[in-house]
C-alpha cells in the first residue's frame, strides 16, 4: 500500500519539517530583548521570549538545556541565532543545535552590550533568513511525521468524539511506521491502570507506573490530595467533569484501540525511535506543548471540549472538537468541527480519517487557526525553585 504523503521540509540530519522558522533563541529571561529587537529588524524571523532566569542547578538545569537546544533542533526550525548574557551557556546550546547541521551562531551580551549584540545578531539572522527562504518542500510520507496529542478545556463531549477521534488517527499512523507521543501524567490519574494494560513490554509499563507514582506521591507530599481544584479545572467542571477519574477516561481515548505504546521519556527528550511514547508532562497546555515541540514534535493534535486556544511558535496545534456549542461560539479557533460523532452522523473511523487528510494539509503549509490568530505561547517548564 502507498503511504500518504505531504510537502515537507527535509533537515539536514534526515529529520523531516513541516515549517520554516528562523528563530532568535534568548537563553535567559534578560535577554528577551535584545532577541525582540533582533526580530523587529529582521522582519520574517521568530523570537521567542521567555520568562525563565538562570541560577537552576540539577535535574531542572538539564531539562532547560534539553528544551533550549530541542527547541533549535526542532525539524520545522532551518536556522537559529541565540542570544544570552554570558557565553559558556550561550554557547552549550549552540553546541547542542548544531549537531543537526542546521546554521546557527551564539552572541552573548557580557562586555558587548546589547546594541552591539543586537547588530551582530542582525546581520546573521539575515543571511539565514534569505538561505532559508530559497529552501523548498519536497514529498515525504506519513512514516516520516512525529505527532504529539494533548487535550486541554474537556468535557464530556472529549472523551466520547474527539478523543477517540485522535486514538483513531493515533492507531492509522503508528501502524504505518509513524511517531507519536502522549502525555499529561496528572490527567492519567484514575486510569493509571489502563494506560499501563497498554505498554507494548512489562519494562514499559513499569517505567511509566514509576513516573505516575513520582508524580502522586508528590501530590500526598504536599499535603493536596484533592488537587485543589486544579484537578479537573473550573472549565472542565462547568462542562460537566466532576472528578479527575472522568477526564482520566477521556484522556485516555488518544492513545487508540490498537497501539501499544514502546516507551517512556523525561520531558522534552527526544524519542529513539517510531512508534507511540509516553512523556511526562505537566497537563499545562502550554508547557506541555513546548516540551513536545522540543521533543522533535512537529505536528500537535489538540482536542478541546469548552475551548482551549493554546498555540506554539514552531509547532503547528490542530484543535478539534466534539462540542457544537463550542464549535459554534468559537470557531476561529477550531480547525476540525467533528460534534457531528455525538449527533450519530459521523462514525470515529470517519473522523479519523477526516483528521488525518487535516494533518497532512497542515504538514503541507496550511496554516492552524492558531497560528492564523497569532497563537505563540511558549511556556518553559520549571522544576525547582532557583539556587
Amino acid at each position: 500500500m502507498k503511504l500518504p504523503t505531504f510537502l515537507g521540509y527535509r533537515r539536514e540530519n534526515g529529520r523531516v519539517g513541516i515549517r520554516n522558522h528562523v528563530v532568535i533563541l534568548p537563553v535567559d529571561d534578560i535577554s528577551n530583548a535584545a532577541c525582540e529587537a533582533v526580530a523587529n529588524n529582521i522582519k520574517g524571523t521568530l523570537a521567542l521570549p521567555h520568562a525563565y532566569g538562570r541560577l537552576q542547578f540539577g535535574e531542572d538545569l538539564e531539562l532547560f538545556f534539553r528544551t533550549m537546544i530541542g527547541t533549535g533542533a526542532n525539524p520545522n526550525v532551518a536556522a537559529v541565532v541565540v542570544i544570552g548574557i554570558e557565553p559558556d551557556w550561550t554557547q552549550r546550546i549552540v553546541d547542542g543545535i548544531a549537531k543537526t547541521g542546521k546554521p546557527v551562531q551564539g552572541f552573548s551580551i557580557e562586555r558587548h552590550g546589547d546594541l552591539q549584540t543586537i547588530a551582530v545578531a542582525s546581520r546573521a539572522a539575515k543571511e539565514m533568513l534569505q538561505t532559508a527562504s530559497e529552501l523548498q518542500r519536497e514529498e515525504c510520507t506519513l512514516d516520516e511525521l512525529y505527532i504529539s496529542v494533548k487535550c486541554g478545556e474537556s468535557d464530556p463531549t472529549t472523551g466520547l468524539g474527539s478523543c477517540p477521534a485522535v486514538g483513531n488517527l493515533i492507531d492509522r499512523v503508528c501502524a504505518v511506521g509513524a511517531t507519536a507521543s502522549f502525555g499529561e501524567t496528572s490527567e492519567l490519574t484514575g486510569g493509571e491502570h489502563i494506560v499501563r494494560s497498554k505498554a507494548a513490554t512489562p519494562k514499559v509499563a513499569e517505567d511509566f507506573m514509576k513516573v505516575w507514582q513520582n508524580y502522586s506521591d508528590m501530590i500526598f507530599k504536599e499535603k493536596t490530595d484533592d488537587l485543589s481544584e486544579s484537578q479537573p479545572t473550573k472549565g472542565n467542571i462547568r462542562g460537566g467533569l466532576s472528578t479527575i477519574e472522568e477526564k482520566a477516561l477521556g484522556n485516555i481515548e488518544k492513545l487508540g484501540r490498537k497501539t501499544k505504546f514502546v516507551g517512556v521519556l523525561k520531558p522534552a527528550e527526544a524519542p529513539a525511535g517510531k512508534g507511540l511514547w509516553f512523556m511526562d508532562t505537566s497537563s499545562a497546555a502550554g508547557e506541555a506543548v513546548t516540551l513536545w515541540a522540543a521533543s522533535g514534535a512537529v505536528v500537535h493534535l489538540f482536542p478541546t471540549g469548552q475551548g482551549n486556544i493554546i498555540g506554539n511558535p514552531i509547532e503547528p496545534v490542530i484543535k478539534l472538537s466534539a462540542n457544537p456549542i463550542t464549535c459554534a461560539t468559537m470557531s476561529e479557533h477550531i480547525d476540525f468541527d467533528c460534534s457531528a460523532i455525538l449527533k450519530g452522523e459521523m462514525s470515529i473511523n470517519e473522523a479519523g480519517k477526516q483528521l488525518l487528510a487535516i494533518t497532512l494539509r497542515t504538514a503541507s503549509g496550511r496554516l492552524t487557526a492558531a497560528e492564523a490568530m497569532g497563537h505563540r505561547e511558549f511556556i518553559m517548564t520549571k522544576l525547582y525553585r532557583s539556587a
